[in-house]
């Protein structure tokens, strides 16, 4: 009786992913206006921070 149950617990593991459907990759969305302006702040930003840093670390 113990072989039968975990012989019938293989099958269903082994072929659950045979029934599985495939993966649907997803659409890129374009970037709205918001996330583009929070986008080119941070930017400017880095490009501050690093001169920043290069001024600090020249002065050594």
């Amino acid at each position: 009786m113990r072989h039968i149950l975990s012989g019938i617990f293989y099958v269903a593991i082994t072929a659950l992913p045979a029934m599985a459907t495939g993966f649907d990759r997803p659409a890129p969305q374009a970037q709205s206006a918001t996330a583009e302006f929070w986008f080119g702040l941070a930017c400017i930003a880095l490009v501050l921070a690093l001169a920043a840093v290069h001024v600090l670390v020249r002065r050594r």
